[in-house]
């Protein structure tokens, strides 16, 4: 499945962004990024129902699991056409876009991780898990627990001051403050190599489990 030659492929393309040389080597991407991934995605698919029914795992190569790899450069400053990373979400069956919670696999030269959780929620998907946070932080805080067990970290962007309408003394301000609420562990790319790559990433899913189903409750969404 994955092996050296997809970061390879990778810092290849970081090198040249650009139309031309990704279109000459379309054949190395389709055989050493893309067709992995995909081989990756189908695999996956027992473990993830396992985890949750409502979580897609889509092996197809444009609309399913697997992210474009052409980036979004309408309005950045960047204007290489290409991603130089590989994106995998498991992402929850009444979400239609990146924001909806979901399961993620990052693979690129400057790191890799696996997720879980929401990322960019809208205002309202936003206000729906900060005040169940507040009315159910017992729950929260056991998530936390579990992720800390893993071996995983909240990470993404916070508020400098606490949301409107919410206690700045409150024993969870830091976690109301969040934008994005998404839980990350790193690997290697050693580990990205090993056979059993699948097994270990579904384990590792496994200690997320309590922070989707929050996030789910929270979204009056079923997990």
């Amino acid at each position: 499945m994955f092996d050296k030659h997809c970061l390879g492929f990778l810092h290849q393309l970081a090198n040249n962004n650009n139309r031309q040389w990704f279109k000459a080597h379309q054949d190395q991407y389709e055989a050493q990024v893309r067709g992995p991934a995909l081989q990756f995605i189908e695999n996956m698919g027992p473990h993830i129902n396992e985890l949750s029914p409502r979580l897609n795992a889509v092996a197809k190569k444009v609309g399913g699991s697997l992210m474009r790899p052409q980036r979004d450069a309408r309005f950045s400053k960047d204007k290489t056409p290409y991603k130089i990373n590989v994106g995998i979400q498991f992402r929850h069956f009444q979400g239609k876009d990146v924001h909806a919670p979901g399961l993620y696999l990052h693979i690129a030269n400057d790191g890799c991780f696996i997720g879980a959780g929401i990322w960019h929620p809208d205002s309202k998907a936003l206000n729906q898990i900060r005040t169940c946070i507040d009315e159910n932080p017992r729950a929260y805080t056991k998530a936390l627990e579990a992720l800390t067990k893993g071996q995983f970290e909240m990470q993404g962007d916070s508020l400098i001051r606490p949301p409107k309408g919410f206690d700045k003394h409150h024993p969870l301000i830091d976690e109301l403050k969040r934008k994005d609420f998404i839980a990350i562990r790193p690997f290697t790319a050693e580990q990205l190599y090993q056979d059993n790559f699948e097994q270990w990433c579904a384990v590792q899913f496994a200690h997320t489990q309590k922070l989707m189903s929050y996030l789910c409750f929270a979204l009056g969404l079923d997990y």
